[in-house]
């Protein structure tokens, strides 16, 4: 499965919200089927969306891109260190939960 591909076609077709900040807000929530966090994305704003996440069961995939390769697999011009699918649209996203199980 094509990881990049998969957010990219997820980004395009479905609901995605890109940023850590509105993805701390919705996990609080506990909003989102994915949460897909950058490589480099800060260590205190991670712990914070773990430990939220794991309260409200939604999966977690780290990527090993930096924030600036995870905002141009997005088709943004910026950094995006934090982003929480809430519909794939027309993508395979969520297939990336039962792999990283396996």
């Amino acid at each position: 499965m094509d990881i990049n591909r998969a957010i990219r076609v997820a980004v395009d077709t479905g609901n995605v919200v890109l940023g850590t900040k509105q993805t701390m807000k919705l996990v609080k929530h506990g909003e989102g089927n994915l949460i897909i966090l950058a490589g480099n994305c800060a260590k205190d704003v991670m712990n914070d969306i773990m430990y939220y996440a794991e309260l409200s069961n939604i999966p977690i995939y780290k990527h090993s891109s930096t924030s600036l390769e995870l905002g141009a697999i997005c088709g943004k011009p910026f950094p995006v260190s934090a982003l929480v699918v809430i519909e794939p649209g027309n993508s395979t996203i969520l297939n990336v939960i039962q792999n990283n199980e396996e």
